[in-house]
């Protein structure tokens, strides 16, 4: 169960996340794209929350972070134009391999 909670955070992070970007290009819809973001924080730290009582904090809060940034990264690759350099998939994947890291190291 708790990493349900702690992926169902993630989720709701990158979904509040992504919707910011959409909110902050302006337009008819930038309205729904604010309480979207709002609705998707509440619900993502509610989650967070629930997670921390399984997990180290060190350790909940590495995976949450990196797990969303990379995720984040890849949507802004291929939904918003960003750059994608060498330089940041070797950045992605040494957060991954911290990430695996931290949970051999029984830290969890």
């Amino acid at each position: 169960m708790k990493w349900i909670y702690l992926l169902a955070s993630i989720s709701f992070e990158v979904l509040g996340t992504t919707a910011m970007k959409m909110a902050s290009q302006g337009g008819k819809n930038a309205m729904y794209w604010n309480i979207t973001v709002w609705v998707a924080y509440i619900i993502c730290f509610g989650l967070l929350q629930y997670a921390m009582k399984y997990f180290e904090l060190g350790t909940v809060y590495a995976i949450w972070s990196g797990v969303g940034i990379s995720i984040l990264a890849v949507i802004g690759y291929f939904v918003f134009g960003d750059s994608f350099s060498l330089l940041k998939i070797v950045s992605i994947a040494l957060i991954i391999i911290g990430i695996v890291g931290l949970n051999m190291s029984g830290a969890h």
